[in-house]
């Protein structure tokens, strides 16, 4: 059975994003394919999402590499997100369902539960689904997609240090479903603008500010490869 490219392409993000295959690495395919155990070709398919996605650069000699993005255009990524966050928030409260509501406001009570216990370890993937369930409730698959992407590569460029009130910040999160929940989306917007401009104070660039292009042949060198914590999932409808 032909394993789908985009099956591929999660896994092969997802090692991105984790670091596993570190920045400049180079991206063969052959390698990727004995890797995660598929042809080359939905592996090459998943190279060109990637590329598109900013994930991937094709350089000179040294063909496809995991893109080595500077600081500002991390930088950018945050400003976007103070943009993209808010409108997310604000069309989820025209167009969510009960079924997001109930989604939004399990994460909410769950968050305020771990934040309260001091299980921190579990705030941080409660955030991931909190946000991407009301991107979800937005309403429209291409906002969706953006606000995903967006915070995969913010992920993936930044380490978040741990929030000095974590209670707080989920009755933060809790104020926003309220206010979907009413319908209210100017309300919305502005309490998520707020809860992204806060959050942004958070974050650490993982790599040099000068971008990590100072050797010269970095790009261009097969980088040190930890063992892989994501397989490819055939049964696996996301990209």
């Amino acid at each position: 059975m032909r394993i789908p490219a985009h099956s591929v392409c999660t896994a092969v993000r997802a090692d991105i994003v984790a670091g596993v295959l570190e920045r400049g690495a180079r991206l063969t395919e052959e390698v990727l394919a004995r890797r995660y155990g598929v042809s080359r070709v939905p592996v090459r398919e998943a190279l060109r999402t990637l590329e598109a996605e900013g994930f991937v650069s094709t350089r000179r000699h040294a063909g496809a590499c995991v893109a080595e993005p500077t600081a500002r255009e991390a930088a950018d990524l945050l400003e976007v997100r103070l943009l993209l966050e808010p409108l997310g928030a604000a069309r989820a409260a025209q167009r969510r369902t009960e079924a997001h509501l109930k989604v939004l406001r399990g994460l909410v009570r769950l968050g305020r539960q771990r934040a309260r216990a001091g299980h921190s370890g579990d705030l941080r993937s409660l955030d991931g689904w909190f946000h991407e369930t009301l991107a979800q409730a937005a309403g429209s698959a291409g906002l969706t997609a953006l606000l995903t992407q967006l915070r995969q590569k913010i992920a993936w460029m930044y380490a978040v240090e741990p929030a000095a009130e974590p209670v707080e910040l989920w009755a933060e999160r809790g104020a926003i479903v309220d206010a979907v929940a009413r319908g209210d989306a100017e309300r919305a917007r502005a309490l998520a603008a707020q809860h992204a401009e806060y959050s942004t104070s958070a974050h650490r660039l993982r790599f040099p500010a000068d971008g990590g292009r100072g050797d010269g042949g970095r790009a261009g060198r097969v980088a040190a490869v930890r063992t892989s914590q994501h397989s490819v999932n055939m049964a696996s409808g996301r990209n």
